[in-house]
């Protein structure tokens, strides 16, 4: 559905301007539907971005502060986050050796098979979740990645 027929307007300040608003409605969109999705399997996006991020770092530990800065939402309250994954025991922390007011995170044995059946799910939906062809995603992947490029501004 067009931009103006969802957020009921017809008109925009310029063409650029109406991108942007475009990039962030569809990026609330985006994340609700997966924020559903992901609720069928016990987890909200926040708690599946730190997993995701812990996969990449399997079997090795990853630092709070090194998760913090991986994250697609950084205002996220990291604790209550793991806090929450712990209570799940998707998640291992531990007192750093080196740093003692540092924890250090690995994924829960629970964890990987998890991971595997969201990341199969979600494959699967993929193209219903965003109907793009590969050189269409593609595309698109290259005109965000210019459009954070640009210099500070709105």
């Amino acid at each position: 559905m067009r931009l103006e027929d969802e957020i009921k307007t017809q008109c925009f300040h310029s063409e650029e301007a109406k991108a942007v608003i475009n990039v962030m409605f569809t990026s609330s969109w985006l994340h609700c539907r997966i924020t559903a999705h992901l609720r069928t399997f016990g987890i909200s996006h926040e708690q599946f971005n730190v997993l995701r991020i812990l996969r990449g770092q399997h079997p090795n530990t990853v630092a709070q502060k090194d998760i913090l800065h991986r994250m697609i939402e950084r205002n996220s309250n990291l604790t209550r986050i793991l806090a929450k994954l712990k209570s799940k025991e998707l998640v291992v922390i531990e007192r750093s050796c080196t740093d003692r007011r540092e924890y250090e995170i690995k994924l829960a044995p629970a964890a990987l098979p998890l991971l595997d059946t969201i990341q199969t799910s979600m494959e699967q939906q993929a193209n219903s979740m965003h109907g793009l062809t590969l050189s269409e995603a593609f595309h698109l992947n290259a005109l965000l990645d210019k459009m954070r490029e640009a210099p500070e501004g709105i």
